[in-house]
C-alpha cells in the first residue's frame, strides 16, 4: 500500500495542475460542463485548462478547481489549507496579462458629470503622450492626392502625427459630426478606399482629442481603426499604442465590447511579434469574460471572434488540431447566431462566412495549403460582408497557392485580389513581398509585371 501511494505521490508530483484536474475530474465521472458549471468556466475554457493551452497558475483559479472536485491543495500546488473557506466561485477567469503598464492611471468609477470630467481628462491626456518615447520624424501634412503604390506610407505618416498629437490644431467638431465622421472613416475601411481614410481618420483622432463632448465611443472606435489599418502595414509598435489607447478608454466608458475587441488586436499583434502564449491567453481570457455573455448577440459575437482570433495563433504554433478545434467552436457560435453578420464595423463583423474565411489563412498557416483551398472553394467571396473582407479572401488564397507551389493560380488570385480592393492589395506589405518573391522565383508574365508596376514594387 505505501508503494502504491508513493507511485501516486509521485505522479502528482510530476504531473501538471491541468493533467491533476482532468484526471480527478474523470475519477468522478464528471463531465467538463458540469465542472466548468462549479468554477464558473465554459466547458471549452475547462478543457483548455486541463490541456495546458490556457495557463493555470493564478492562485484563486487553482483554489475553485481545489474546492470543486475536493483536491488536496498541495496537490495543486498550493499550501495546505488553513481551514478557512476558499474563495467563492466567480465569473472572471483573470486579468489580461502581459499588458505594457499604461502611461496613465485608469480613470476611477465617479458618475455623472465627474465621470465626463475625468474621461475628458483621459482623452487629453492621451494625445501627448508618447511622443519622446516614439522618437518618430516628424511629417508634414498627408497631401490630399496620394499615389496608390505611397498610400502605406500616408496611412502611417498621419495616423503617427494624430496620434502623437502633432500637426494643425483641428477645428472642435460637435459630437453629432464627429460620430457621422467616424461612419465614413468605417465605410471607407471596409470599402478599401484608403486614400479617403488616410485623410479622414488622422483628422477623426485628432478632432476627438480636442472635443469636449463626451466623445469615449468615437475615439475608442477610431483607435480600433486605426489599430486594424496598422497591422495590415506592419506597423506593430504603432499598432501597440492604437490598441492600448482604444483598451484605456473603452475601460473608462464601460464599453465590454470595445474592451475584447482591443484585447484580440493585442493578441494579433503579440502573435505577429512572437509571442503564442500570450496572444493565446489575451484572446481566450477576454472570450471567457462574463461581461460579453450579458450582452446577448453581440457579446456572443465578440466572444467568437475572439476564439477565431485564438485558433489562428494555435496554427502559428503548427498545432493543426488545436486549430480546427477552436474553429469548430468559434462556427458552432455563429450557426447559433444565424445567418445574420454580428458586429459588422468589427473588421468585417462574424458570421458563417467569416470563420470560413479564417480558416482558409489558418490552415495554410498550420502546414496544410491544400486544406487552405479546399476551404477557400467551400466560400463563396459574395457572402463575405465588405470589399475588405472579400479582397482578404482572394489575398489568403493567393497566399495558400504560393505555399503549396501553384504560380499560376497565385497570381490570377491577387489579380482578383486587386479587381476587388485596388488600394488594398496595392498598399499591403505583405503583398508586395508575395509579388517580390514571385517576380525572382521564377517565370514573368506581363500580367505579373503590371502588377508589380502598379504595387510599386521593382522589376525589370
Amino acid at each position: 500500500m505505501d508503494a502504491v501511494r508513493k507511485q501516486q505521490v509521485s505522479a502528482t508530483a510530476t504531473a501538471t495542475p491541468g493533467e491533476v484536474v482532468r484526471r480527478t475530474r474523470k475519477a468522478q465521472n464528471m463531465t467538463q460542463a458540469r465542472l466548468g458549471s462549479l468554477t464558473g468556466y465554459s466547458a471549452a475554457q475547462v478543457s483548455r485548462l486541463e490541456r495546458g493551452k490556457s495557463a493555470m497558475t493564478d492562485v484563486s483559479v487553482l483554489q475553485r478547481f481545489a474546492q470543486a472536485l475536493a483536491i488536496p491543495p498541495q496537490d495543486l500546488g498550493l499550501a495546505p489549507s488553513s481551514g478557512g473557506q476558499p474563495e467563492p466561485p466567480v465569473q472572471r477567469t483573470g486579468p489580461y496579462p502581459n499588458l505594457p503598464t499604461p502611461t496613465l492611471g485608469y480613470p476611477g468609477h465617479d458618475e455623472g458629470e465627474a465621470r465626463v470630467r475625468t474621461r475628458r481628462q483621459l482623452l487629453a491626456n492621451l494625445a501627448v503622450t508618447a511622443a519622446a518615447a516614439m522618437g518618430a520624424p516628424v511629417t508634414g501634412a498627408v497631401p490630399g492626392r496620394i499615389e496608390e503604390a505611397h498610400l502605406g506610407e500616408a496611412l502611417v505618416a498621419g495616423l503617427r502625427d494624430a496620434m502623437l498629437g502633432l500637426g494643425r490644431v483641428p477645428v472642435e467638431m460637435p459630437l453629432e459630426l464627429l460620430a457621422a465622421e467616424l461612419r465614413r472613416a468605417s465605410a471607407e475601411f471596409n470599402a478599401c478606399d484608403y486614400s479617403r481614410l488616410a485623410l479622414r481618420l488622422p483628422r477623426l483622432i485628432s478632432a476627438g482629442h480636442q472635443s469636449t463632448d463626451d466623445s469615449v465611443h468615437v475615439l475608442t472606435q477610431a483607435y480600433l481603426l486605426a489599430t486594424r489599418i496598422l497591422i495590415k502595414l506592419d506597423e506593430p509598435q504603432l499598432g501597440w499604442m492604437a490598441a492600448d489607447r482604444a483598451r484605456q478608454i473603452a475601460a473608462a466608458g464601460g464599453a465590454s465590447v470595445a474592451v475584447a475587441e482591443a484585447a484580440r488586436q493585442q493578441a494579433v499583434l503579440a502573435r505577429k511579434a512572437g509571442w503564442h502564449d500570450q496572444a493565446l491567453a489575451l484572446a481566450l481570457d477576454a472570450a471567457d469574460e462574463s461581461a460579453l455573455r450579458a450582452l446577448g448577440n453581440i457579446g456572443i459575437a465578440q466572444r467568437g471572434l475572439l476564439i477565431q482570433c485564438a485558433a489562428y495563433t494555435v496554427a502559428h504554433q503548427r498545432d493543426q488540431t488545436g486549430m480546427r478545434e477552436l474553429t469548430r467552436e468559434a462556427a458552432a457560435i455563429a450557426r447559433s447566431l444565424g445567418a445574420v453578420t454580428h458586429l459588422r464595423d468589427t473588421n468585417g463583423g462574424f458570421s458563417q462566412a467569416t470563420v470560413q474565411l479564417h480558416l482558409i489563412s489558418a490552415e495554410s498557416t498550420a502546414g496544410d495549403p491544400s486544406a487552405a483551398i479546399a476551404a477557400a472553394d467551400a466560400l463563396a467571396p459574395q457572402a463575405l460582408p465588405t470589399t475588405e473582407r472579400r479582397a482578404l479572401y482572394f489575398i489568403d488564397r493567393a497566399k495558400a497557392f504560393a505555399h503549396w507551389g501553384r504560380r499560376d493560380e497565385c497570381i490570377r488570385a491577387l489579380l482578383q485580389a486587386e479587381y476587388w480592393a485596388p488600394q488594398e492589395t496595392h498598399a499591403r506589405p505583405a503583398v508586395k513581398t508575395l509579388v517580390s518573391g514571385l517576380l525572382v522565383s521564377g517565370r514573368t508574365t506581363p500580367e505579373l509585371r503590371g502588377l508589380a508596376a502598379r504595387m510599386g514594387v521593382p522589376h525589370s
